[in-house]
């Protein structure tokens, strides 16, 4: 699951960039195998856009399509786990599961960071036709995590299946979990409760994604970094994020035994409520506006992280630079404060908090409600609902943010959140384990 999840991010943090520099315009183990396959095939199709002389940015967009394909390899763990697993050891399964996804989601733009040093120019392997420099490097590192992943598929992962109560079941197809249990599994899913959490699900990997692509926009439009300190710089941020990730994957499994999981879950939100109302934009300090043609006869107005920034790069340095800040094609460059940078660390430390905690609850209080049965349909969705999520979050941040700026993304996230919660406090009582709403084990 990791190798799986730093093969899928490690390439989100150059997208923005590398898409400017290329185009002009700005069984159940079977089933894992293909699916490394599609994430192989789609990074060594990422690492050849700069080929075609034309429509770049679509090549790009099929390959992060077909990545999309290979991640449905998700959906085959979390069904696998959920069948190998009984109600107890359950929430403690899908906590490490989660800490392998999540921080591997993390920690993909980190890799990505140390690619840096290569530079955008790197070196070019003309016999292949094949460029390597700090945006496609990355994918040739996730091509080859995805064939170490096959590799560890097919020589370590077995078939296996127990019921809720840890009793053995002959195969991973097997629907009947003994003889004790029949009528329980003769009762219905509870499917108010199972749509709530894919939509809770949903929202979780949606705000992540969104901070995760607007991250590099921000600080370059907010601080006047370059496209490799926005690169380096949020690499960075990402890095912290991956270790505190960790403490709270950790924290979390234990908190949850005490308060439970659906009180995790919200204070999670919560959690991340707080981070981006710390982010939303305030003060009188406009940010440094880039005047194309006039950059050189232009009075800047210099932010804390520039300033920061600027103590970094010698003369000559700031005469090759290309001209910097925040675009004067978007209007709200002109009237919109600057977001100061312990606003953006502040914020990004919440959701260091908030994230890793709803996205383990909600998929374990997802796999415990529907229950000892196959797991491996509702799981396909649950996916679903969270690859639509990195589609959307993307898409919506990146229209909202450049045509109305930060305070209206924000706040927009924001109101989602506050929807979030009140769908969470609606459907409290109903997200429980199958086996507890239907009386075969005690809650």
């Amino acid at each position: 699951m990791f190798l799986s999840s730093v093969g899928f991010s490690i390439v989100i943090m150059s997208i923005w960039p590398y898409l400017h520099k290329v185009c002009a315009f700005q069984s159940v183990l079977l089933l894992s195998d293909c699916s490394r396959v599609n994430s192989y095939l789609a990074n060594c199709l990422y690492a050849y856009v700069h080929v075609p002389a034309a429509h770049n940015k679509y090549y790009m967009l099929m390959a992060r399509a077909l990545m999309g394909f290979g991640a449905g390899n998700v959906a085959v763990v979390r069904s696998y786990i959920a069948g190998a697993t009984s109600l107890e050891e359950r929430t403690g399964s899908m906590a490490n599961t989660s800490t392998c996804q999540a921080l591997g989601f993390i920690l993909g733009p980190v890799f990505q960071t140390c690619f840096v040093l290569i530079g955008e120019k790197g070196v070019t392997w003309d016999t292949i036709k094949l460029q390597i420099n700090m945006y496609t490097a990355p994918v040739l590192l996730g091509a080859f995590l995805g064939i170490l992943n096959i590799i560890l598929i097919i020589t370590i992962l077995r078939e296996h299946r127990v019921n809720d109560s840890g009793q053995q079941c002959k195969n991973t197809n097997f629907e009947e979990a003994s003889t004790d249990e029949p009528h329980i599994l003769q009762r219905n899913i509870d499917q108010v409760a199972v749509v709530a959490t894919n939509v809770l699900f949903f929202v979780v990997l949606f705000i992540f994604a969104l901070f995760e692509t607007i991250l590099t926009p921000l600080t370059m439009d907010m601080y006047g970094w370059t496209q490799e300190q926005a690169v380096l710089y949020g690499g960075i941020i990402l890095a912290a994020l991956g270790v505190e990730a960790v403490v709270i994957f950790m924290g979390v499994k234990l908190l949850s035994k005490t308060i439970g999981e659906r009180a995790a879950l919200l204070g999670g939100l919560t959690v991340v409520l707080a981070g981006f109302l710390i982010l939303l934009p305030w003060g009188s300090q406009l940010p440094k506006v880039q005047w194309e043609d006039l950059h050189n006869n232009s009075v800047p107005n210099t932010t804390f992280g520039e300033t920061i920034i600027g103590l970094w790069k010698s003369a000559s340095e700031r005469q090759n630079e290309p001209p910097t800040g925040c675009p004067v094609e978007q209007a709200w460059c002109l009237y919109t404060p600057v977001i100061h940078l312990a606003q953006l660390l502040t914020s990004a430390g919440l959701l260091g908090i908030g994230y890793p905690a709803c996205n383990v609850m909600s998929y374990t209080l997802y796999s415990k409600i529907i229950g000892p049965r196959p797991q491996g349909v509702y799981m396909g969705w649950l996916t679903a609902s969270g690859s639509g999520a990195r589609i959307l979050g993307p898409v919506f941040i990146s229209h909202v943010y450049t045509y109305l700026g930060p305070r209206w993304a924000f706040s927009l996230v924001c109101g989602i959140v506050v929807l979030t919660i009140t769908l969470l406090g609606v459907v409290y009582k109903r997200l429980v384990a199958f086996s507890v709403r239907h009386g075969g084990i005690q809650g």
